[in-house]
């Protein structure tokens, strides 16, 4: 698996057209996955959702590929891998309202897959 220590991530910065791809290709397991992982910490971590407890499922996953603000993208022996800041637009702009997620694709012809999302983060501009 490749970690900031094993790979040089390029800089924060608009996604570009492979970016936007691999979106495109995540986007529905990534809206799936944040519904079920708020399920699962509502048990036991009901904090970790805390944001975004009045948001219905449909709400919080309801952005779009117009609501992917910035990426940061590495390249490893195997492939691009692609972190991403995706804004939930059922958010107020004064707290939290992205999520973070990992992708990874083995270049232009290789099927994205979702690697893993980070939690609900309290930047509420597009340049954090």
């Amino acid at each position: 698996m490749a970690t900031a220590e094993t790979v040089e991530l390029g800089d924060p910065h608009e996604p570009k057209e492979e970016s936007l791809r691999v979106f495109e290709q995540i986007q529905h397991e990534l809206k799936k996955t944040l519904v079920h992982i708020r399920h699962e910490h509502n048990k036991h971590e009901p904090e970790y959702f805390a944001a975004a407890e009045h948001l219905s499922d449909a709400e919080l996953a309801g952005f779009t590929l117009n609501d992917l603000h910035q990426v940061r993208v590495a390249i490893s022996a195997y492939g691009i891998h692609i972190f991403g800041k995706v804004r939930i637009p059922a958010l107020p702009d004064d707290g939290p309202a992205y999520i973070h997620f990992r992708a990874f694709t083995g270049g232009p012809d290789d099927e994205a897959k979702l690697h893993s999302i980070r939690k609900l983060n309290y930047e509420t501009t597009r340049d954090q």
